[in-house]
């Protein structure tokens, strides 16, 4: 299974936020859309990503205040990045790694999406119940030992 499999399942829906855009803009986004992840983006180019770590990291460091704090002071700004063709056996490995939740899936320099590591987890228990359904059905449909065996005539 790959990355673009994952991507199919979830759709395209991308949030961004610019780099000196206020810290506090970025976590009201978080919290209206529900989401753990902003991908930061200057120019068409992806040069972040901010994540509900990152926050919590920035409000402690900052005696519990955002202030005036850009995105940019918060983000991780080498983040971990995967390809429409990365296997997933290969991103959970690089996600335990590096404990990163989010990874943007990049096309060379264009941003295809953003996977979690709870979308990588679902696709395996996905793809683990659909084979477990398929083996059951094969062991229902195997012939009896009784249909198997000759029958005597009499």
């Amino acid at each position: 299974m790959k990355v673009s499999d994952i991507l199919r399942v979830k759709g395209n829906t991308l949030y961004t936020v610019g780099p000196d855009e206020p810290l506090a803009t970025a976590i009201d986004i978080m919290a209206d859309k529900d989401i753990g992840s902003l991908v930061v983006m200057a120019h068409g180019d992806l040069v972040g990503m901010l994540t509900f770590r990152e926050v919590i990291q920035c409000i402690v460091a900052n005696k519990h205040s955002v202030g005036g704090t850009l995105v940019r002071t918060a983000m991780d700004d080498h983040p971990l990045t995967c390809t429409l063709e990365t296997e997933l056996d290969e991103v959970r490995r690089m996600m335990l790694d590096r404990h990163a939740r989010y990874m943007p899936v990049m096309d060379k320099r264009m941003l295809m999406g953003v996977i979690s590591f709870y979308d990588v987890a679902k696709a395996v228990v996905d793809s683990q119940n659909f084979e477990n359904r398929m083996l059951k059905a094969y062991i229902r449909d195997w012939p009896s030992s009784e249909d198997s065996q000759p029958t005597a005539q009499l």
